[in-house]
């Protein structure tokens, strides 16, 4: 069959697509990536086919055409309307309206540039499944538009889909007349452009690929999930030579991510004091730090190796702790192997996927504005001493491997792809 996966130029986002994208592909499937015509390189970078559609956009802001409020308020931790999945006791109709407007308003101006041309690749490739991920509604536009399966791959927790469930329990209970859905809205106008009517499929897909175990992962009443393991994707990488021998002391990793200094203002931590705070501890240190960060350093601990990147499932299978920024993507890759974590979080989903993480045994957390050195180190401690939260982080380990792998996942896909495509 043929799939097209639709992808906003977001390199971050766009790596969690790429092992089920070559899992269809090695399964003998047609797989084509759209997305803007300055994020071609990264896709055929992967392996994969590139189709450039709309408009050209600097990607040196992968996230300009974002309102720098939602960008900031994101980074503080879920902003409407998905901070219900964190606080329930905010799903108002009021507070879920007003963040869905907000929401509307930068999806429509994110996706605008790839619908016109995406639509119409789709209209002449004819695909039979169209991947989309829940910031790239575009591709929920091309499959309705071409009659193809619409399926949304998850980046991190689903508190898209819970707000939306939360959304539409409250829309219900709404006089009529004022039932107002400015995403169904939205949509429908295309919907209705290209031949068709809104369905709610366009808004969550016919169904959800979720790459995280459920103990980890927010979950939509009434939404289809496919669960998979995650299997990390980082981009080329070289494994140095001090990375193939067992670490004479216990080695704990220390990464706050990449889009940290590639998309917003840097780290939320100081890194010199996480880096002083631990540098008597018998271990070996070994922390990602961008170029542009570690300029900012007065000294390095002896017992502390800074690098600006390491591929991170090679770092994880020798690790006894790691300390991170609760990125959805680091802590999979971790969460593959029997590591206890230190989630230090901010942004977006990431407090959420620290508490739960803290909540299954597997580790421990810190929002970055309660960090200090002292704390930091009393709870890598904890982690490297007591054995219960290596036992726990063992038994996520196994939730996790217990998942279909990408490529066994193929079979389902395309018995859905065909269950849908009927239906439709």
């Amino acid at each position: 069959m043929r799939v097209l996966f639709a992808v906003n130029p977001h390199k971050s986002v766009f790596q969690y697509l790429v092992p089920m994208a070559w899992a269809l592909r090695t399964a003998g499937h047609e797989v084509r990536v759209a997305s803007q015509p300055s994020f071609a390189d990264t896709i055929t970078q992967a392996g994969l086919t590139a189709v450039p559609v709309g408009r050209r956009r600097n990607l040196d802001r992968p996230l300009e055409m974002l309102d720098p409020q939602v960008i900031a308020d994101s980074r503080k931790g879920l902003p409407q309307p998905w901070d219900v999945a964190d606080d329930p006791s905010l799903a108002t109709w009021e507070h879920l309206l007003e963040g869905f407007t907000l929401a509307t308003d930068s999806w429509r101006e994110e996706n605008f540039p790839l619908v016109k041309d995406l639509v119409e690749f789709a209209q002449q490739w004819r695909p039979e499944l169209v991947v989309w991920d829940p910031w790239t509604y575009a591709g929920a536009i091309a499959a309705k538009a071409c009659g193809a399966a619409s399926a949304r791959m998850l980046f991190g927790a689903d508190v898209f889909g819970v707000a939306r469930a939360h959304f539409l329990r409250l829309k219900e209970q709404q006089p009529e007349g004022e039932r107002a859905d400015p995403l169904a809205e939205w949509l429908g106008g295309y919907a209705r452009k290209y031949g068709g009517e809104f369905t709610e499929d366009m808004a969550s897909g016919h169904f959800t690929i979720d790459q995280f175990p459920r103990s980890l992962q927010a979950e939509a009443p009434g939404l289809s999930y496919e669960r998979m393991q995650y299997v990390g994707y980082g981009g080329p990488a070289v494994v140095p030579d001090w990375l193939w021998k067992e670490p004479e002391r216990p080695r704990v990793a220390l990464t706050m991510g990449l889009s940290a200094t590639d998309v917003f203002g840097g780290y939320t931590i100081d890194t010199q004091e996480v880096l002083d705070s631990l540098a008597d501890l018998d271990i070996e240190l070994v922390a990602t730090v961008a170029d542009s960060e570690r300029a900012k350093l007065r000294r390095i601990p002896d017992n502390a190796r800074l690098v600006p990147f390491v591929p991170m499932h090679v770092l994880a299978e020798r690790c006894s702790a790691v300390i991170h920024h609760a990125g959805a993507a680091t802590l999979a890759t971790f969460a593959r192997h029997p590591v206890p974590h230190l989630s230090l979080h901010f942004h977006f989903d990431q407090p959420y996927l620290a508490r739960r993480l803290t909540a299954h045994g597997a580790g421990l957390d810190l929002h970055t504005g309660e960090v200090t050195g002292p704390l930091l180190r009393e709870r890598l401690r904890r982690l490297l001493s007591e054995p219960s939260f290596t036992v726990r982080a063992a038994d996520l380990r196994d939730e996790m491997l217990a998942l279909p792998t990408p490529n066994q996942l193929v079979p389902r896909l395309e018995e859905l792809t065909d269950i849908h495509r009927t239906a439709g």
